[in-house]
């Protein structure tokens, strides 16, 4: 498929990068010289210099309404107007499909916008990264954390820590002296190898454990993995008031009221803003790294620290003084993704990438069409999650997983039937009309979404 990609930044690169190696034929747009050069050098893309808002360049890149057009848009710039009107012309050259990114809010409230403009998805970095912090807020023991299931079940990503009760014994051992326990580890990562354990394979101390459960069994996962989790969370302090640190204020109110939240920012008028939009939090007219304020503000009595300032570096030491200071929980928040191993070197709980959340959901909406649609992108670990419908004329139908045989690297690590959640063993049987959650590696996962009977093309 012929897909033209407004902007060259971090989102812009990573998305041209994955649908690439997925063997579309990818034009990009990108107005700046130096962006337009580096996807041109290391990527098998086009690159087109110009005004993604402009038709002539849109016409360069193939937006034209002859027959040899290109089937979907992709704009994500860091401005709005550029991306809608790039979606609307688009739209008025036959494009089929349109993907705008925005960042203002009000956009994405409801999809009444979307549906005015004739924009099949607009999507927001603000609310994908708050969904993911407020998830993480909730199961503070994982460093990644994906709801599945309508938030019934999860991808939980756990430490192995000193002491556990899973160190030196086999999963099958594990899930013997466990019976109650229903979870299934989907990857580790052990050091800068990644592998899908198998039922002899031993846990080991520092292990990251990709664990799919059940929401209300988490408690018990994070006692095996000798993970604190009783003390109760009181303060949630978030370091930057721009847009999304006042969203992730607003989506925290949401689901617990009664939480006391402070946002630090230098800025006078983005404090005025939080007085304004989010009442209920307390604006604090410094940068957050003064240590002796943020004892005052209570940092050692079961507080959250989250950093979403505009920069990097800023963000992530904050959230390790934070963390150093007495912090139960210690997030920070990038946008260069050589920044995400550093979570392996500092005293952080969680780094969130807010440009490869936006890309990921980007990618999500393009690939696997049809019966199956993707879940998540976990790049540090080059595996995917694939949500599939199994059809009447499955292969799959009325087989047990062991039966399936299916391709090493691959599992199936829920079932949901009806209202009926079911994590799989070997001698579990899928049936017409199931939705099957499938994780492998990226290579491996065309393979496995055939042997569920689906084309992934």
């Amino acid at each position: 498929m012929r897909i033209v990609l407004v902007g060259a930044g971090e989102v812009g690169y990573s998305v041209a990068k994955n649908l690439s190696e997925d063997g579309h034929d990818i034009v990009v747009v990108e107005e700046d010289k130096d962006k337009a050069e580096r996807i041109d050098a290391d990527l098998n893309v086009q690159a087109i210099r110009g005004n993604g808002a402009s038709p002539s360049v849109l016409a360069q890149a193939g937006i034209t309404d002859n027959g040899d057009r290109a089937q979907m848009l992709i704009a994500c710039t860091n401005t709005d107007e550029v991306n809608l009107m790039a979606c609307l012309i688009a739209k008025q050259m036959g494009v089929k499909h349109v993907i705008a990114r925005t960042k203002g809010l009000e956009f994405t409230d409801t999809d009444s916008w979307a549906r005015s403009l004739g924009i099949d998805l607009m999507i927001s970095t603000e609310r994908s990264v708050a969904k993911e912090i407020e998830t993480l807020l909730e199961i503070r023991g994982a460093s990644r954390a994906t709801e599945l299931a309508r938030g019934k079940a999860g991808v939980y990503l756990f430490k192995v820590n000193e002491g556990s009760k899973a160190c030196g014994i086999t999963l099958a051992e594990l899930r013997q002296q466990n019976s109650d326990l229903n979870t299934i580890i989907i990857c580790i990562k052990r050091g800068k190898e990644s592998f899908v354990p198998r039922a002899f394979d031993k846990l080991q101390q520092g292990d990251l454990c990709y664990t799919i459960c059940y929401r209300n069994q988490i408690g018990k996962i994070e006692d095996i993995f000798n993970i604190e989790h009783k003390k109760v969370l009181k303060t949630v302090i978030i370091n930057g008031g721009s847009n999304l640190g006042r969203q992730i204020a607003k989506r925290i109110h949401t689901r617990w009221p009664n939480l006391a939240i402070k946002i630090f920012d230098p800025d006078k008028t983005k404090c005025s803003k939080i007085e304004t939009e989010v009442p209920y939090a307390l604006p604090i007219n410094a940068d957050g790294s003064d240590a002796n304020l943020l004892d005052a503000e209570g940092i050692r009595n079961n507080a959250a620290v989250i950093s979403v300032t505009e920069r990097d570096e800023s963000n992530l030491m904050l959230s390790v003084l934070g963390k150093t200071l007495g912090a139960l929980k210690a997030i920070s928040v990038v946008q260069k993704t050589n920044y995400l191993d550093m979570i392996d070197h500092l005293p952080l709980d969680a780094i969130v990438n807010r440009n490869q959340a936006l890309a990921d959901g980007i990618i999500r909406s393009v690939r696997f069409p049809g019966s199956s649609r993707m879940l998540m992108v976990f790049n540090e670990i080059d595996a995917e999650a694939v949500e599939v419908c199994i059809e009447e004329d499955s292969p799959a139908a009325d087989k047990t997983l062991q039966q399936l045989n299916m391709p090493s690297g691959s599992v199936i690590g829920l079932i949901e039937r009806g209202d009926e959640l079911l994590i799989p063993s070997g001698s579990s049987e899928i049936k017409a009309a199931d939705k099957v959650y499938l994780f492998a590696s990226s290579e491996i996962m065309p393979e496995a979404i055939q042997h569920l009977g689906v084309n992934p093309q």
